[in-house]
């Protein structure tokens, strides 16, 4: 839903500054580099310190470049395989650095090794799901399903939580307990987004196998 409606909302906003960059002479590929190291900056320096408002803040500005660097490519006419995989690749490492940050903060200062481990799952799990996705494709299959939480939903719950819980140290009582909540939500999520995503798979590959048995079928009885 998120990828769906959100993503359309935020490509029409964007546009005019995609062009402004485009009229700098700034490429796709420079701002999502600029995007991810600004979300990891923002999350290894921030969030292992408790410091979660902050941290979300300088994260929430960088992230647009997720849409920016596709809008300017579009615009440019210009979108490539290249391009793709870059975006691809460099969206791991920012989710990576954004639950590794979490997980360093309970590991520490944060003293809770039960919600470090479910930091850990919620990276480990994110990858996996977009794994799942990019090798199921890769093997001629649609993987048409959208699963429960995908990286939208993961990031808008995180990011939204952590910057509510950092208002903890303005004086906001009670509010800290957002964060571990919402891991919570994201881990049983991505479980279940994983657990689709696999059925899926195992259906659609099941299917092909099926289909690709009653061609060779025909095939024979034809000759």
């Amino acid at each position: 839903m998120l990828n769906k409606y959100a993503r359309a909302f935020f490509t029409r906003v964007l546009t005019p500054f995609a062009a402004f960059l485009i009229r700098r002479g700034v490429s796709p590929d420079t701002v999502t580099l600029i995007g991810t190291a600004g979300v990891v900056a923002g999350a290894l320096v921030f969030y292992p310190r408790g410091e979660f408002f902050w941290g979300t803040v300088v994260i929430t500005l960088f992230v647009f470049s997720d849409l920016v660097d596709g809008n300017m490519a579009r615009q440019l006419g210009r979108s490539s395989r290249w391009g793709a995989f870059l975006d691809s690749t460099l969206d791991r490492v920012a989710d990576g650095a954004i639950f590794g940050g979490f997980a360093l903060w309970y590991a520490g200062s944060g003293n809770d090794n039960v919600l470090c481990a479910v930091s850990i799952f919620c990276l480990a799990s994110g990858q996996v799901v977009s794994y799942t996705k990019a090798r199921g494709e890769s093997i001629g299959l649609p993987v048409a399903v959208n699963g429960l939480v995908e990286r939208a939903e993961r990031l808008v719950v995180s990011l939204v939580a952590a910057g509510f819980a950092g208002l903890h140290k303005f004086g906001v009582p009670g509010i800290q307990y957002l964060l571990p909540v919402a891991l919570w939500i994201v881990a049983v999520g991505s479980l279940v987004t994983l657990v689709q995503r696999v059925v899926t798979v195992r259906r659609e590959s099941a299917e092909a196998e099926a289909a690709a048995d009653r061609e060779a079928r025909g095939s024979e009885a034809a000759k």
